[in-house]
């Protein structure tokens, strides 16, 4: 009897392990925000960390199968492909009006002070 309580628990040790380092990483996220925007790496890092935690603690992709993480691979792959794709249209459309308008909403202000990143 005795062993199904402990079974039960160590079912629910890892999850809600996992569940407060997420609510710990997003608060941290959250205070980042006020920071200036000097700190995007900071927010960068704390994605990473949030998404190698929901990968393999998770989706349990350290006990899976070989094909399970080349899947999971794949799928970041294939979400790379679609953001490089993405921001390579944002970043080559012009900014300049046509006939006097206002310029596109969707267009890349070239006076951008890239250094502030």
């Amino acid at each position: 009897m005795s062993n199904s309580v402990g079974h039960h628990v160590n079912i629910w040790l890892r999850p809600t392990t996992v569940w407060v380092a997420l609510v710990l990483l997003g608060l941290a996220n959250l205070g980042s925000a006020y920071l200036p925007l000097n700190a995007l790496p900071l927010n960068l890092v704390i994605a990473a960390i949030m998404v190698i935690l929901l990968w393999l603690l998770l989706m349990d992709l350290i006990g899976s199968a070989a094909l399970i993480r080349l899947i999971a691979v794949a799928g970041l792959v294939w979400l790379s492909f679609m953001f490089a794709l993405t921001f390579s249209d944002y970043l080559s459309r012009a900014c300049e009006a046509q006939g006097g308008d206002r310029p596109a909403a969707l267009c890349v202000d070239r006076k951008i002070n890239w250094g502030a990143f």
